[in-house]
């Protein structure tokens, strides 16, 4: 593997390799959202990695960070296409068990990739996961457009995604504002899901409310702990960085147990 980067089916995913390999401990993989990367996790997970004595692995999905570009438009199941990848991913790096940590996009792309009952997945950790479309969050999508345009948000995002900032945002912007996406639904995958989850849910999110919790929680084959958080938007562990890692610590101790 080249240094910070993967290669995959011939396309460069930008990487990062936190703490033990993984063949002396389970791995942390970490799923950006959907304007994320490997660089806008910061250090969250150094902290999570040195907290619980797993290795890490954080990557940014084409189109994002330093990874290839893709082609536009996304298609409405690209985040079925992401969950292919992330197999291979985890094939490509070695990793053997693996406890996921998705965030929005990345939480979707977790469940669909779990749904598959995966061989050595020990566990998931959910920020503000989605199974389906609300108008809520819809309408704060369509609101970012603007924002986009309008204010310096591009050039905060530049600094993460470079040459790939206008392929991210509007890879992520138009695919859910796409009128086909309104039927998107991946709540089929949950019953099959045996491994224990957490789900960290901010309940001022302006992308999503509750009720996707409930939808898991109802609807998935194994034990699913949630949490909501006062004062919180669409992202705990950069809103309330410290007890999104206490929380997150603990049930990797737990799980691993």
């Amino acid at each position: 593997m080249e240094p910070g980067f993967l290669d995959v089916d011939g396309i460069r995913l930008e990487a990062r390799r936190i703490g033990p390999p993984p063949e002396s401990a389970p791995t942390l993989v970490f799923l950006h959202e959907g304007l994320g990367s490997t660089s806008l996790w910061k250090d969250f997970p150094d902290r999570l990695a040195g907290e619980t004595g797993c290795g890490a692995l954080v990557y940014s999905r084409a189109g994002y960070g330093k990874s290839a570009p893709v082609a536009l438009p996304r298609p409405v199941r690209f985040m079925h296409d992401e969950a292919e990848t992330l197999s291979k991913v985890l094939v490509r790096a070695g990793v053997r068990d693996s406890i996921l940590i998705g965030h929005s996009d990345g939480a979707s792309i977790a469940l669909i990739y779990s749904g598959g009952k995966p061989a050595g997945l020990r566990g998931l950790i959910l920020e503000a996961p989605h199974v389906f479309t609300e108008p809520h969050g819809l309408a704060s999508i369509a609101k970012m457009t603007e924002v986009y345009r309008t204010t310096d948000l591009r050039q905060r995002l530049a600094r993460h995604h470079g040459a790939n900032v206008d392929v991210a945002f509007r890879g992520w912007n138009d695919v859910w504002l796409d009128p086909e996406f309104r039927a998107w639904n991946i709540e089929e995958y949950l019953p099959s899901i045996q491994a224990p989850i957490l789900i960290l849910q901010g309940e001022d999110d302006e992308y999503g409310t509750w009720r996707q919790v409930e939808a898991i929680q109802r609807q998935s084959g194994g034990p699913v702990e949630a949490i909501a958080l006062a004062g919180c938007g669409h992202s705990p562990h950069r809103e309330r960085p410290a007890r999104t890692l206490e929380e997150m610590a603990a049930f990797v101790r737990r799980t691993l147990q």
